[in-house]
């Protein structure tokens, strides 16, 4: 079956994610964390991609980006799956003992307007919503941490924000997102859909070729004789 196609544009604004083969444990350790830190501070140096927000979870990873290049996201990812593969494999002496991913990253669109803020709460609320925390900003393997330290730790990562964060961000990442909200996200993860305004969704879709994540999921309707 040939794959789906994916967007991936110059200037425009992704979530990614990708996760542990058969939902396996990516991250046991703070070391571990630290090693794909570092694996992804190299890659943002080798290609020209802008990283807004990022949560690095115990069995998979969200990233809010931009790449500068059409096709830039797709090099930088598949460059930092594979060493992040490699180098787990070595410091854990499982050299050729299989996947350590479930399959090549996934990604939408986003709307660079309150979607994009929606988003970003989404990602940097992830491991408060996942009972590791009980304060978003304590996560040190994101980007809401990163962004309150004095200076950002190296290796650096994060870029100016396209447009400005809400007035209380910390604590508007810390309350859930409305059921319209999650629901939302959660069908443009589920789909890969263009997440933003229904005018600009149909837009981006068509352009980018990603039409069939607007159509809901099942077998088509057989018509009637």
């Amino acid at each position: 079956m040939p794959r789906q196609r994916r967007a991936d544009e110059a200037g425009a604004t992704y979530h990614a994610w990708n996760c542990g083969n058969g939902r396996q444990t990516l991250f046991h350790k703070p070391d571990d964390y630290e090693a794909f830190i570092r694996v992804l501070g190299e890659g943002l140096a080798r290609y020209p991609v802008s990283l807004f927000s990022f949560t690095l979870m115990p069995s998979h990873w969200h990233l809010v980006l931009r790449p500068a290049e059409t096709g830039g996201m797709g090099r930088l990812l598949r460059w930092v799956t594979a060493t992040h593969t490699l180098r787990h494999h070595a410091q854990h002496d499982q050299m050729g003992e299989g996947h350590l991913y479930q399959a090549r990253f996934k990604s939408f669109p986003v709307a660079d307007d309150d979607h994009f803020l929606v988003v970003c709460r989404y990602v940097e609320r992830n491991p408060l919503r996942a009972g590791l925390v009980r304060r978003s900003e304590a996560w040190q393997y994101g980007s809401l941490w990163r962004w309150l330290q004095k200076a950002e730790p190296e290796p650096r990562l994060l870029s100016p924000w396209p447009i400005a964060r809400t007035p209380g961000w910390v604590e508007r990442v810390n309350q859930p997102l409305t059921e319209q909200e999650l629901a939302a996200v959660r069908t443009s993860v589920q789909r890969g859909r263009p997440f933003g305004p229904e005018a600009w969704v149909q837009e981006v879709a068509t352009r980018t070729g990603l039409r069939h994540t607007l159509r809901s999921r099942g077998r088509p309707r057989k018509s009637a004789k």
